[in-house]
């Protein structure tokens, strides 16, 4: 339940939005001889219908709604997707208007659903109050620094290859490269690898852990400058020169921020639902599944499976925004 209403708050999905409408012009039919305000400072009037405003947030509430924005991103009212938005607003407020003329709204499974819709609001309202207070700058830059501390540097290298189909070739190509021939000419004139021929055989930085077993075993204690092989491969055999080795470069704080914020925002909520469980008085009134004749039975002697206990502390650290450790990378092809 926590991570399906985490999911409802992050990517906004759509709830009820005719019966949303509804209830606007139910509040608006109440105060039509009041002034209108803009529901937030600085908000932008965009269209009236029948002599109700809509404001640039309205649209851009049904736009996030949608998925067609990002929470927190602008919308600019001169485009197109802003007018196309407008449109269908403007259209969910005239069926709104329409069913309130046929009292649509008095119907007993309309109530009922317009109730839920309110609670459905209210319930996202007061998750949003909880995460904007929580999930701010300070907090994103201290677990991203947090993270930093627990994340493993590896050493990447950087490093050019010229990959032939035999060791007599590549034992040829060796020997031009130790009479002083340029390494990045040969690759472009030898190398059979079509990834990298072209750019002087430029393999770019990389962790000798997501490299086939024998570019591992080769390349794990060679220098800068050292030119290392022929050593077989899977494409052929292959000369690999090292040009640099450094730490690996960690995540920047900017490409860690969604990922930060994910888990931030189901922490709060995660919290905030647990809390209120627990002052509340929760009574499920489902039966027990009954047994259906003729359905297959598990046998007697087959091993019982427990439940997973709920967890009793704060969910799981967020997994290092730096790369992944090296047993779950994936092995790449030169």
């Amino acid at each position: 339940m926590i991570q399906a209403y985490s999911s409802r708050l992050l990517h906004n999905v759509a709830i009820g939005v005719v019966l949303v409408a509804a209830s606007w012009f139910l509040v608006a039919c109440g105060n039509r001889d009041g002034a209108e305000r803009p529901p937030e400072p600085g908000d932008t009037a965009v269209a009236k219908v029948d002599g109700r405003t809509v404001w640039a947030t309205d649209v851009k509430r049904e736009a996030v709604a949608q998925g067609l924005i990002g929470e927190g991103e602008p919308l600019d009212i001169s485009s197109d997707l802003f007018r196309r938005v407008l449109d269908e607003v403007v259209d969910q407020k005239l069926l709104a208007a329409e069913a309130l003329k046929r009292k649509l709204d008095k119907d007993p499974l309309a109530q009922k659903r317009l109730a839920a819709a309110r609670e459905r609001i209210l319930g996202d309202m007061l998750v949003e109050s909880v995460v904007t207070d929580a999930v701010n700058e300070n907090t994103i830059r201290g677990l991203y620094a947090e993270q930093l501390k627990l994340a493993k540097q590896s050493e990447e290298i950087h490093a050019r290859q010229i990959l032939v189909a035999s060791q007599a070739e590549a034992e040829a190509v060796k020997k031009l490269l130790v009479s002083g021939a340029s390494f990045e000419a040969l690759a472009m004139e030898r190398s059979t690898d079509a990834a990298t021929r072209f750019n002087g055989g430029d393999l770019g930085f990389f962790t000798t852990d997501v490299m086939p077993e024998a570019y591992e075993a080769n390349l794990k204690a060679a220098k800068p400058g050292e030119i290392v092989g022929p050593f077989e491969t899977d494409g052929g055999f292959a000369i690999v020169k090292i040009e640099a080795r450094r730490l690996e470069q960690p995540i920047t704080l900017e490409a860690a921020r969604p990922q930060i914020v994910r888990f931030l925002t189901y922490d709060q909520v995660r919290d905030l639902l647990e809390k209120l469980r627990s002052r509340a008085k929760v009574q499920t009134m489902l039966r027990a599944p009954q047994d259906v004749p003729g359905a297959p039975k598990e046998p007697a002697d087959a091993p019982k499976v427990l439940a997973p206990a709920e967890p009793k502390a704060k969910a799981a650290t967020l997994a290092p925004p730096a790369v992944a450790d090296a047993k779950d990378k994936p092995k790449a092809q030169p």
